[in-house]
């Protein structure tokens, strides 16, 4: 049976224990941290829902039973919401992916906890599907407007992807959505800390990320300032 968009689940990340958020995140975690007066999970649920994607997996660590307890299961939401702990060590983006493996089968959408993205996911999707490779990133042209540009993406292909080292042609940011395949997560190491950024900057390395451009800018939580734009920008819609 061939796999289409909609049959994705979500992998969201969200195990991290937000400190540029404190002291609002030392009793909560960064999920229900309250924007335009509910917690951001739920505008990112209700964002999911409209895109058509209904199965969630919460890679979550910090505080993670909290959302446990006021989300359940999703089915309030119309979703079916599963959970991923990191257990004793919180094991950074990559290493909480790849403990959530069992629960996300072949291939999956990948989304930060701080996201707010009002795209066509299904597009990005079918773009991931059609590629034929393991990985893809989405992309944005930032200019460094609302973060560090991050990515050289030229001719519809990433050429390079770097969060330490800048070259000059990049003028494009990680947008904060992605795509793979569990085989690319092969070779790395199980219940250890990894950073899901080492493991988009090894498969650009080799030929094997796929880039989708997306001209709609993102909104995120991840800062105080980020915060404050999308409750502005959530309490006017």
């Amino acid at each position: 049976m061939k796999t289409s968009a909609p049959d994705l689940p979500v992998a969201i990340l969200a195990g991290g224990l937000a400190t540029r958020l404190r002291p609002i995140t030392e009793k909560i975690p960064k999920l229900l941290v309250e924007v335009a007066g509910e917690p951001f999970f739920s505008h990112q649920l209700r964002l999911l829902k409209k895109a058509g994607l209904t199965r969630v997996v919460l890679c979550v660590g910090y505080l993670g039973e909290k959302i446990v307890e006021q989300y359940g299961d999703g089915g309030k939401w119309g979703v079916h919401l599963d959970y991923s702990f990191d257990g004793e060590i919180l094991l950074g983006t990559g290493g909480g992916l790849i403990r959530a493996l069992p629960k996300l089968g072949d291939a999956f959408y990948v989304l930060y906890g701080d996201s707010y993205l009002p795209v066509d996911y299904l597009a990005v999707g079918r773009a991931f599907l059609a590629s034929g490779q393991p990985g893809l990133m989405t992309v944005f042209e930032n200019h460094e407007r609302y973060d560090t540009s991050n990515v050289w993406f030229e001719d519809r292909r990433i050429r390079v992807y770097d969060k330490k080292n800048k070259v000059p042609q990049m003028r494009h940011i990680d947008y904060g959505l992605g795509l793979l395949r569990a085989s690319a997560l092969d070779g790395w190491p199980r219940n250890a800390v990894v950073d899901l950024a080492e493991i988009y900057r090894q498969l650009v390395a080799q030929g094997r990320l796929a880039g989708y451009e997306l001209k709609q800018r993102f909104y995120e939580i991840g800062s105080p300032a980020g915060l404050q734009e999308l409750d502005e920008l959530l309490k006017k819609a």
